[in-house]
C-alpha cells in the first residue's frame, strides 16, 4: 500500500466511459471528499438521459454518448464498461469519425474484472494511451473502499504520465484503502475485495431478519445489524487483533454468543464465504 501526499487535482479533468454504478460510486466518493469538483467530471453512456436524472445530483453536468469526447477533454479515463461490452467500446473509438487525439500523456483507469493488462494494451492500442488495471468496490462512495491496482509502466516514461499515476494513487487513497499489487493477484483478490460488499450485505440482512423474528422493527433492525458490522470491522482495523482473538472476547463460557457461533458453524458458514471468493475469483479470470 502506498500513500501519496495531499495533492491539489484541480487542474486535471476526469472522464468515466461508462455511467454505471462502480462509476458512479468512484465520482461520488471524489466529490464528497472535494478531491474533483463537478465541473472537472465527463461522463459517457449510451442514454443521456438516464445519466443526466443519475448524475445531475451530484452537480455533474457534463455527458456524451462519444467516448471519443472523454478521451479529448480528459487526463484521467476511468473504463466503466462491462467486460463483454470491452470491444464494442473500442471499435466505438475506432469508428467514431473524429480524429482520435493524442493520448501519450492521459491515463486510462480499467475497472473491468478479469480483463489483463495485456488484453487492455491490444485493445487499445490505436490510443497509445497508459493503462492501470484495477478493482475498486462500491463503498468507495462513501469513502470506505478497498482497491488494488497494477500496473506496467517504463520507469524511463513521460513525468507527466507519472505524475498521472501519481494523482490516481491519491485519488484512491482518498476512498478508503488502496494496494498495488502484482497482477497475478488480481483475480483472487477481486473476489474477496471487489465482491465483498455484496457478501457482507447478505450478513447484515440475515441478522436484521434474525432482529424481526425476535420482535425488532425492520428499520431498527438494518440499522443495528449494520452498525454492528460496521463497529466489529472497525475494531479489526484499528486493533489489529485476529478475529478469533476478538470473537472469543464475545463468548462468555455458556453465555448466548457461543450458542449462537455453535449455530454459525453448522451452517459452514466460514467454508460457504471461503467458497464465495474462490467460486468469484475463478469466474473473474473467466472474463479475461
Amino acid at each position: 500500500m502506498t500513500t501519496i501526499g495531499v495533492r491539489d487535482l484541480s487542474r486535471l479533468n476526469v472522464g468515466f466511459i461508462g455511467g454505471g454504478n462502480m462509476a458512479y460510486a468512484i465520482a461520488a466518493g471524489l466529490l464528497s471528499k472535494g478531491v474533483v469538483q463537478p465541473n472537472q467530471l465527463i461522463v459517457s453512456a449510451t442514454s443521456l438521459e438516464n445519466l443526466r436524472k443519475r448524475w445531475n445530483p451530484l452537480g455533474v453536468d457534463r455527458f456524451t454518448t462519444d467516448n471519443v469526447a472523454i478521451l479529448q477533454q480528459a487526463d484521467i479515463i476511468f473504463l466503466c464498461v462491462k467486460p463483454h461490452i470491452l470491444p464494442v467500446c473500442r471499435r466505438s473509438i475506432e469508428s467514431s469519425g473524429t480524429k482520435l487525439p493524442d493520448c501519450q500523456q492521459k491515463v486510462m483507469v480499467s475497472i473491468l474484472a478479469g480483463v489483463t493488462l495485456e488484453r487492455l494494451n491490444n485493445e487499445f492500442s490505436c490510443l497509445n494511451i497508459s493503462i492501470v488495471r484495477s478493482m475498486p468496490n462500491t463503498p468507495m462512495q462513501v469513502g470506505q473502499g478497498c482497491t488494488i491496482y497494477c500496473a506496467k509502466f517504463d520507469t524511463n516514461c513521460d513525468k507527466i504520465v507519472r505524475e498521472r499515476y501519481e494523482d490516481i494513487q491519491f485519488m484512491l487513497d482518498q476512498l478508503g484503502l488502496a494496494f498495488e499489487v502484482k497482477e497475478e493477484q488480481m483475480n483472487g483478490i477481486t473476489g474477496l475485495t471487489g465482491c465483498g460488499p455484496a457478501y457482507v450485505y447478505e450478513i447484515i440482512e440475515g441478522l436484521a431478519d434474525g432482529g424481526v423474528k425476535q420482535g425488532i422493527p425492520r428499520e431498527m433492525a438494518m440499522k443495528m445489524a449494520a452498525q454492528t458490522v460496521m463497529g466489529a470491522a472497525k475494531t479489526v482495523l484499528e486493533t489489529g487483533k485476529h478475529p478469533a482473538v476478538l470473537k472469543d472476547e464475545v463468548c462468555s463460557p455458556g453465555g448466548a454468543t457461543i450458542y449462537g457461533v455453535h449455530e454459525l458453524e453448522k451452517g459452514a458458514m466460514r467454508a460457504t464465504l471461503m467458497n464465495a471468493v474462490e467460486k468469484a475469483a475463478a469466474r473473474a479470470k473467466e472474463l479475461q
